[in-house]
């Protein structure tokens, strides 16, 4: 749909300001379009390869829970895990990538995860809980993987929703209202051209009648 302006020199020059700052704004923002997709890409990496090796050592820390489970009774396996001795704690941060704030998570665990007898609990319990007190860590830094992953692609979305509305409405509505204003310009001038040269024909028709009259009455003068 057409931008509907009038045609004024005013009109004219605004509009092309419009443009220049639509086209700057346009380029700020492919670029940060850009650096965004790069981030994604990095951080998309970084996620499937970190989740895949997690799942795979999460898998063997389970087999080894399920063995100890299976060696012990169910009352004592809830015995030997009520009283956990260690704690863990989770601290956030934020980081920025193109204006855009992304969470950090840190984790610091304290204390012996082991804090039950060794007489009637199994080997694979012990390695499964050193398992898991390695693996906290990975899956909180995990979780803050998918948090700025989710971010980022909200924010391409967004960016590239704002790119393709400049590139394929704005830019093109205000270079075809510019090149309505500059037709109608055009047609005016050569409409004042006209008439200027219609008035000048009939200026100078009117000196040669007034010249021709002048004559005569000299020439009758003369004679007479």
């Amino acid at each position: 749909m057409a931008i509907v302006v009038s045609a004024t020199r005013m009109e004219l020059l605004q509009r092309r300001k419009k443009v220049k700052l639509a086209q700057r704004g346009h380029k700020l923002l492919k670029d940060k379009l850009d650096e965004l997709m790069r981030q994604f890409k990095i951080l998309i990496s970084d996620y499937e390869g970190a989740r895949e090796e997690l799942e795979k050592e999460l898998s063997l820390a389970y087999g080894e829970f399920l063995f100890a489970r299976a060696a012990m009774t169910e009352p004592g396996l809830l015995d030997a895990l009520r009283y956990p001795g260690a704690e863990a704690r989770v601290t956030t941060s934020t980081r920025k990538i193109m204006n855009l704030v992304l969470p950090v998570f840190d984790v610091s665990i304290e204390g012996n995860v082991r804090n039950y007898g060794m007489f009637d609990t199994p080997v694979e319990l012990d390695q499964s809980l050193k398992v898991y007190k390695v693996l906290l860590p990975r899956i909180i830094k995990l979780a803050e993987h998918e948090k700025a992953i989710s971010l980022l692609a909200r924010e391409i979305d967004s960016t590239r929703r704002r790119v393709n509305a400049l590139e394929y409405k704005l830019i093109p509505e205000l270079e075809e209202a510019i090149r309505a204003i500059r037709l109608k310009l055009d047609e005016m001038e050569r409409g004042n051209l006209t008439r200027l040269m219609k008035v000048k024909s009939m200026v100078e028709e009117k000196r040669e009648k007034s010249r021709t009259r002048y004559l005569g009455r000299a020439y009758l003068s003369n004679l007479f």
